[in-house]
């Protein structure tokens, strides 16, 4: 269809709408087929838009579509129609072109499109259209759901979109060429959706819990009636200017007229006293003109400071990818009326709907249920709404769904998101700007809401305050926002409204930081440490030819070889050769197919004897399947096996990623590098702190921003100087300032004629060219300085002095060193020595070469591969096979020290080949040497002579030591203990048996079973209480989690403070209450230490076995009350006296030493008749004994319990102590019998006792 025709038919179909005839539009019969054409003509319309220009300029909208709606609204198929055709018309042209068109004649088409768009708008500030539009929404948002129609909610959302659409064209400026308080077409739309009160629909839209699938629409149509507008117009909007508004005012006239007259007498000044024609001429000395001569000067020597060579010379053109960014439209102040209606909306919106609206759009959003773009709406609603509220009244409960650490994370994660953008889609890099700009408003409106909300007279309210900056200074993406921001600012891309913005943040975030630093003296934040890793993919090792000629010539050689040796290899080589890694997580299965890669590769690279030893080393690893060989295999079989797995196709896996560390000295810079952030906690320090703004990268914004001083607001200047000032004074950084450009822009500063308005500026530029004069007396290279940017480490020395030549720099070698590096490194190589590296070192020319150096050397000159290959092997880890030599000494050592008091650690001192406590714990019960682990336990002294057993004990010293104050003698215990600890290996599987000995040894069972005992009797009163008031679920959960963690430390090995986190309502309440606190303290949890934390929590240093004895105490038991009663002296469950019980104290210390010296004398004979006891058993029996001694001094323990004790015979304590490993069992057994009341009480002191050594 040509051109011609689409015209005369879309004329005709015009014609067939109807006419205006004055006020009353006649519409024609076909008049609702003729709009349906009209939507039809649309939808084909070509790239020009032709049809759409055509109807805007016969003027469609304004002569027929407007006057059919307003006058035959009744006719609800027509209006239908009308919406439908309107919101086609009237889409942005933006849309319709989808960008502004670079070419000229489809700009023109746009510049059409606008202009049309412009002239609906005119059209629509009409009352009547917006009268009959909010009369149609009303009576359809009376409709209940139930009865709504889904074209009901078309014709609903239809509305919505016409009226956005209308808000967003664009206004005309050389149309609008109006002042402020004047009265836009903008303006008098806003004014016609007021006087219909479309406004209040708006309004019920956003607040009304039905309607919310509109949140969107009402939203855009908030943000579009607010464009060009200020909260602070709005709210200063029907009131006199407050007193510090005047004074603002007037300091802001004052600097003006100051200005002015500076510059008056400046040019009072420039004149001189003879006439212009007679200035005369002028020669200046040293400085030269074109040719060799000194320039002459042919104007009045007043105006020669501002000489230049550039005067009359053509400006040089920016090209455009280096001139600043545009600024987005300035903002306008709207007529007082629509002001005043506008306050009244935003206190209304923000009183009953913004809460509401924010949380469903929020939710929208996350959930991905709106279109591209449109959190840029929810970050103006919140920027633009939040600075009303500060203004207007503060109240932090009209912002509270938008004040929450889930904002500041969803603006820092849109902010990153932008700038990741305007890198990559470089096109677009303006629209990303500008949505940056905006994040960045909304997070700055955040903080400063922060702020507010420190100042209120609420008690909570601060205290929520202090909640969400704990959290904002402790995560370090939220903290170094600024930092980052700062360092990627780009002029080109980010206008300078934005860099005002992001200053004046900057100073506040940090102003705010560091009152919230002064009032703590340590702060914890998060840290993210990043870690490099180096891909080897594309650095595969190289390998000889694998055609079959060549393996048979390789075969060759390696069978002469092997044969040549007779099959033996050396013990040095033997011990080196290791088949696996035992701490790999790599599966055996699949370190046993990479043993048989690494057989193949030796064979490749031609070196036999490895091969072998690496064959023989995995049939002793994995001798199931005789896969490397049986172990009665004959020499033949043994090459013939070789031979097979040097022609085999094996499966070979990619190169693991190797971690490269930061002592490397950067080896292997070409490969790829991957990362990976390990977070850990660190103090914080504020100072510390500032000094990453000390950079030229961060200092450049601030002096880009400080060119425009005299357009920049005081408190921008404010915030230059600021920093400025805490990078030079209290970093004592002024030399990063010494450069050329910033001493000119200070000169400007202190030659302008209004230096008086900028004091602070002034004063700070004298500072620091006094410092600079200082400096340069000092050290005359500083003005060679000037010329270049510095950074922390040229500041040092330009203050402090330069480093000598050559300091500093890596040692470089010679050709000499290289070719002697090379030979050693060529004769070494196969001398299977455990480390070529430490050989080498001593046999260099230059003694001061290191470690570090020579493996660079060696990979950077190709000897090797990779550094790792030198890697300096821990010592004990990598051993695991056992030659028999070792096996013999292992097995003498064992004879010699087996009745020593540390068999194990005067073992692991005589050894010649280190290994790790666990390797040789293993060994010794695989050769059957122990029994069992506890045999290898140091036996402990009970007393101060440091005696291990009863025998060798008098009887006097025997019972003098019971009569001895334990708690001194348990404390010199502990600290032995802590050195012998500290003494121990520091590796894991060291550690890991350590914790296994201290935890089934009876180290601390003397000094803690009194007290173990008094605490269970506390805590089950405490527990009875708290049963009495409904509380069993919480103490459950508490028992669960103290037994999980105790698990996780056991299983894990580590200790890490852990939270106790309620998720039901009741563990909630009962973590308020103040006697399931008490009870939480009893038991050593810690209460939250400051507002960082929220929840209690299990200390660290409480071990697995005590989380297990304070979870056992929380079980409720019967016998609970005679527990209290064991301890607590004559008292029964009922709290009546007993006469039994003060009958059994007043039995006499003789009587109890007659029954220890009966106990004495037969374990001696005991002892005599047999020839040897094993050493668990004498430890036990003075362990048993001592602690009935303790029992026996306590001046409430009864006699008849302690004779109860010390004459049980040896089956019933070997008995009771198997029986104390259960836990659960010795709960149920406690309640089983209730009368034997001596044996059950002996059983629970049995139970604490392990569960200490536990």
């Amino acid at each position: 269809m040509d051109l011609f025709r689409m015209n005369c038919e879309l004329l005709a179909t015009c014609s067939a709408l109807g006419y205006l005839e004055g006020d009353t539009y006649h519409k024609e019969i076909d008049c609702l087929e003729s709009v349906k054409d009209l939507i039809r003509y649309l939808r084909h319309e070509d790239d020009t838009r032709d049809v759409r220009q055509q109807l805007g300029a016969g003027q469609i909208v304004q002569n027929d579509l407007l006057p059919i709606i307003i006058q035959h609204g009744q006719d609800k198929a027509l209006f239908d129609a009308c919406i439908r055709l309107m919101v086609n018309l009237t889409q942005p042209a933006m849309l319709c072109f989808g960008k502004v068109p670079d070419d000229p004649v489809f700009r023109h088409h746009f510049l059409q499109v606008t202009s049309h768009l412009q002239a609906y708008k005119e059209a629509f500030a009409s009352e009547r259209v917006f009268g009959i539009l909010s009369e149609t929404l009303y009576n359809l948002l009376q409709l209940d759901w139930e009865q709504r129609q889904e074209e009901d909610n078309l014709l609903i959302e239809r509305i919505l979109l016409l009226v956005r659409n209308v808000l967003h064209v664009p206004a005309d400026p050389c149309e609008e060429k109006k002042v402020d308080d004047d009265a836009s077409i903008h303006d008098r739309l806003l004014w016609a959706i007021h006087m219909s009160g479309f406004d209040d629909l708006v309004k019920f839209l956003a607040s009304a819990q039905c309607e919310q699938q509109w949140s969107m629409h009402v939203l855009e149509i908030i943000s579009l009636m607010f464009r060009d507008q200020t909260p602070e117009a709005f709210v200063s909007a029907g009131h006199a200017r407050s007193a510090v508004e005047k004074q603002r005012d007037s300091q802001e006239l004052e600097a003006l007229r100051q200005k002015e007259q500076a510059e008056k007498r400046s040019r009072t000044l420039q004149r001189g006293t003879r006439h212009s024609r007679f200035g005369g001429s002028y020669v200046v000395h040293g400085l030269k003109s074109i040719g060799d001569k000194d320039v002459i000067y042919h104007r009045n020597l007043h105006n020669f400071k501002n000489y230049t060579h550039d005067t009359g010379k053509a400006v040089r053109r920016v090209p455009k990818r280096n001139r600043w960014a545009k600024e987005s439209k300035d903002k306008r102040r709207s007529a007082l009326n629509v002001r005043l209606f506008l306050r009244e909306f935003c206190v209304d919106f923000l009183e009953n709907c913004y809460n509401r609206l924010m949380y469903l759009v929020k939710e929208s959003l996350i959930r991905e249920h709106t279109q591209q773009h449109d959190e840029t709406y929810y970050l103006w609603a919140l920027s633009f709404f939040m600075a009303f509220n500060r203004g207007n009244g503060f109240r932090a409960d009209l912002v509270s769904e938008t004040m929450s650490i889930r904002a500041f994370h969803f603006i820092e994660r849109n902010i990153t998101n932008y700038y990741e953008m305007m890198l990559t889609d470089r096109k677009e890099a303006t629209s990303w700007s500008r949505r940056m700009h905006l994040a960045l408003k909304a997070y700055q409106e955040l903080l400063l809401t922060v702020n507010e909300m420190d100042r209120s007279q609420d008690e909570s309210i601060r205290q929520s305050s202090n909640v969400i900056k704990s959290n904002i200074f402790y995560m370090m993406e939220y903290r170094e926002i600024f930092l980052t921001l700062l360092r990627k600012f780009d002029e080109t891309r980010q206008p300078h409204s934005y860099l005002k913005d992001l200053v004046e943040s900057t100073h506040f975030f940090l102003r705010m930081l560091e009152r919230f630093c002064k009032g703590r003296n340590n702060l914890m934040v998060q840290r993210k440490r990043v870690r490099r890793k180096k891909s080897q993919g594309g650095k595969n090792p190289s390998f000889p030819e694998t055609s079959p000629e060549a393996l048979a010539e390789t075969w060759k050689i390696v069978e002469e070889e092997l044969k040549g040796t007779g099959l033996q290899l050396s013990e040095s080589l033997t011990e080196s050769i290791v088949p696996f890694d035992a701490t790999s997580e790599t599966p055996l299965e699949e370190q046993r197919t990479e043993a048989m890669v690494r057989v193949q590769d030796a064979l490749l690279t031609r070196l036999g004897p490895e091969a072998l030893g690496l064959l023989r080393a995995a049939r002793e690893v994995w001798p199931e399947g005789d896969v490397f060989g049986s172990a009665d295999v004959e020499p033949e079989e043994e090459l013939e096996l070789l031979k097979q797995i040097l022609h085999a196709n094996l499966p070979r896996s990619t190169p693991p990623e190797s971690v490269a560390e930061e002592d490397d000295d950067g080896i292997e810079l070409e490969e790829e590098e991957l990362e990976s952030v390990q977070v850990s906690e660190t103090e914080f320090n504020f100072l510390d702190f500032v000094k990453r703004f000390a950079s030229p990268n961060i200092v450049r914004p601030y002096l880009l921003l400080l060119k425009s001083y005299s357009k920049n607001t005081p408190h921008t200047n404010h915030c230059i100087t600021r920093m400025l000032h805490r990078l030079a004074v209290d970093l004592k950084m002024d030399a990063l300032l010494f450069q050329l450009s910033v001493f000119n822009l200070f000169n400007k500063i202190l030659c302008d004629p209004a230096a008086a308005a900028y004091r602070e500026l002034v004063t700070f530029a004298k500072y620091v060219l006094n410092r600079f004069f200082s400096l340069a007396a000092q050290n005359n290279k500083v003005y060679v300085e000037l010329l270049f940017w510095k950074n922390v480490g040229a500041v040092r020395e330009v203050t402090e002095g330069y480093s000598k030549e050559g300091e500093g720099k890596k040692p470089t070698w010679t050709e000499e060193e290289e070719e002697e590096l090379r030979k050693l490194y060529e004769e070494h190589r196969h001398s299977e020595v455990p480390d070529i590296v430490e050989t080498l070192l001593p046999l260099l020319s230059n003694s001061t070469r290191t470690r570090r150096q020579v493996v660079t050397q060696l990979v950077r000159m190709g000897l090797v591969d990779n550094a790792k290959e030198l890697k300096k092997q821990t010592k004990g880890t990598r051993i695991v096979l056992w030659t028999e030599e070792q096996e013999q000494e292992l097995q003498m050592l064992f004879e010699e020290y087996k009745d020593s008091d540390d068999v194990l650690g005067n073992i692991l001192k005589k050894l010649t080949a280190k290994r790790s406590r666990a390797r040789v714990v293993d060994k010794l019960l695989s050769m059957g040497m122990v029994s069992e682990r506890r045999e290898l336990y140091k036996k402990r002294s009970r007393n101060a002579q440091g005696k291990s057993s009863g025998k060798g004990m008098t009887e006097e010293e025997f019972l003098a030591g019971l009569t001895q104050g334990s708690p001194d003698d348990s404390v010199d215990r502990d600290d032995e203990e802590d050195g012998e600890d500290e003494s121990e290996d520091s590796e894991e599987e060291e550690d890991e048996e350590q914790e296994r000995e201290e935890s089934q040894n009876g180290i601390r069972r003397s000094q803690s079973m009194h007290s173990t005992v008094e605490r269970r009797a506390d805590v089950g009163t405490m527990v009875n209480a708290l049963l009495l008031k409904g509380m069993s679920g919480p103490l459950l959960w508490l028992q669960n989690c103290l037994n999980r963690t105790a698990n996780d430390r056991e299983d894990d090995g580590l200790s890490q403070p852990v939270p106790l986190v309620p998720l039901t309502e009741a563990n909630e309440e009962a973590m308020d209450n103040k006697s399931f606190q008490r009870l939480l303290r009893k038991l050593g949890m810690r209460a939250p230490a400051n507002e960082q934390e929220s929840f209690w929590r299990i200390p660290a240093k409480i071990s697995a076995s005590q989380l297990r004895s304070a979870a056992a105490a929380l079980t409720p038991r019967e016998d609970e009350p005679k527990g209290g009663e064991e301890q607590d002296g004559p008292r029964s469950p009922t709290g009546e006296p007993q006469e039994e019980e003060e009958e059994e104290e007043e039995v006499s210390g003789e009587q109890r030493a007659q029954a220890l010296r009966a106990l004495l004398l037969a374990r001696k004979r005991k002892h005599h008749n047999t020839e040897h006891t094993a050493p668990v058993s004498d430890f036990t029996l003075i362990e048993e004994t001592e602690s009935t001694a303790e029992r026996s001094q306590g001046p409430k323990t009864s006699a008849k319990r302690s004779r109860s004790r010390v004459l049980d015979d040896d089956d019933e304590n070997e008995h009771d102590s198997t029986t104390a490993m259960d836990m659960d069992g010795d709960a149920d057994s406690d309640r089983e019998n209730v009368s034997a009341t001596v044996k059950r009480r002996r059983k629970m002191v049995l139970i604490d006792d392990e569960e200490d050594g536990d």
